[in-house]
């Protein structure tokens, strides 16, 4: 008896938390959506999130998916007016992972088609460090945009610092420190991260060490093909 109460009870637990997570999303026409400065249709965020705060400066765009504890925030609290009125903008058909967290204080731009893995950082300000009487922690940094291309592939755990201008279909590997501009169609890993394949028209995914991998058309894309071979590339 104590083994049938104790599947039912394991069952009913399970039903409830699913029709939590169901009801608990946030998608248009839900009075959590109404605080964003836009939410496309098709979209969702799950629940629950890890934190949300400045939503009328966050616009999402269609069919994008944020998976839960994922943290999108806009400012330095949530008292701060000073943020502009798009200050983090993620596009259309975009998955972002499981406890992601994006901080936008003046402009972080995600193109359409984006993906991104698990627990990835990305911020448009950092600390500062001049003032040696003062703490770390009290020195707020310059703010520097940040831009991730459309079709890009950004792995579990990167890391995209401020001022990282990530062009369309690049592959970043897992675990990689994003600084600075990278290119259309590249595959970059490491810490910080280095380009460690191109592609090259008529040629195919050139490596560092001048190797060639095919081009790969198809339902996956270009990015998708690459991918298969960044993270044993970021490691070699």
């Amino acid at each position: 008896m104590k083994s049938i109460a104790r599947r039912l009870a394991n069952s009913a637990v399970l039903t409830g938390a699913r029709l939590v997570d169901r009801v608990g999303q946030i998608v248009p026409g839900t009075r959590a959506a109404d605080q964003f400065g836009s939410l496309g249709r098709g979209s969702s965020l799950g629940y629950p999130m890890a934190t949300l705060m400045g939503q009328r400066s966050i616009h999402i765009g269609e069919d994008t998916l944020v998976g839960r504890y994922v943290s999108l925030a806009v400012g330095y609290g949530v008292l701060d007016t000073r943020a502009p009125e798009r200050a983090l903008v993620i596009g259309d058909r975009c998955v972002i992972g499981a406890r992601c967290t994006i901080i936008a204080h003046e402009s972080i731009v995600i193109g359409d088609g984006v993906w991104f893995g698990q627990d990835i950082f990305v911020s448009d300000a950092s600390h500062g460090y001049q003032d040696p009487e003062l703490p770390i922690g009290e020195q707020f940094g310059t703010h520097d945009p940040v831009e991730i291309g459309s079709g890009t592939w950004i792995g579990h755990g990167a890391i995209i610092l401020p001022g990282a201008r990530i062009g369309r279909n690049v592959v970043v590997a897992a675990g990689s420190v994003v600084r600075g501009v990278v290119e259309d169609h590249t595959v970059v890993g490491g810490a910080p991260a280095r380009v460690l394949r191109r592609l090259e028209p008529g040629v195919g995914w050139v490596g560092t060490r001048g190797d060639v991998r095919p081009v790969l058309y198809g339902p996956f894309g270009l990015a998708a093909a690459a991918a298969a071979e960044a993270e044993g590339e970021a490691t070699a």
